[in-house]
């Protein structure tokens, strides 16, 4: 790779690792509005509080990572990013099928997260950035076994939803 292309691969790795670190902001904005609400859905509540202290530190590994390029998060795309979690939550509440409607948009949302995170890996090899790589690859897995636990249970909510709403009880949350 040539000296240009290193520089360029750098610059696009230190960007990448600042919209992770405004993706994880908005992952914990998201989970923190629906966890409130998870009344009737208790495993999924604690099943997303633990994501949310996962995200949390994940976010603190990035600002690490960050940190040991001489940089750091960028607080306009965290604000920006928490904003449109908050939007993104609140959106889905006056939806009867609120449960569902989140468990789906949740399921693409940890998808997306993989996505950045397989993206960052190939960036910290491209730029020689060894250290990243053990931070990354944790948050990787993270969000690789949340996906795996909401595809798990997409189908029980599902049927708890269809259950409680013929039963006449509060289906959504």
């Amino acid at each position: 790779m040539s000296a240009s292309t290193q520089d360029k691969a750098r610059d696009i790795y230190i960007v990448g690792l600042r919209n992770q670190h405004a993706v994880e902001n908005q992952a914990v904005e998201l989970l923190e509005r629906q966890v409130g609400r998870l009344e009737n859905y208790p495993e999924m509540a604690e099943r997303m509080r633990r994501h949310i202290a996962e995200s949390q530190e994940q976010a603190r590994r990035l600002e690490d990572l960050l940190g040991q390029l001489d940089t750091s998060h960028s607080t306009l795309k965290d604000t920006m990013a928490s904003f449109m979690g908050n939007m993104a939550a609140l959106g889905h509440t006056v939806a009867p099928d609120e449960v569902l409607k989140n468990t789906l948009a949740n399921f693409a949302f940890e998808h997306y997260e993989i996505a950045g995170y397989m993206s960052l890996l190939t960036l910290c090899e491209a730029v020689g950035h060894s250290a990243g790589r053990s931070a990354l690859e944790t948050s990787l897995r993270e969000e690789q076994d949340m996906a795996q636990w909401i595809a798990d249970h997409i189908g029980p909510t599902t049927l708890r939803y269809v259950e409680r709403t013929a039963a006449g009880q509060t289906a959504g949350v």
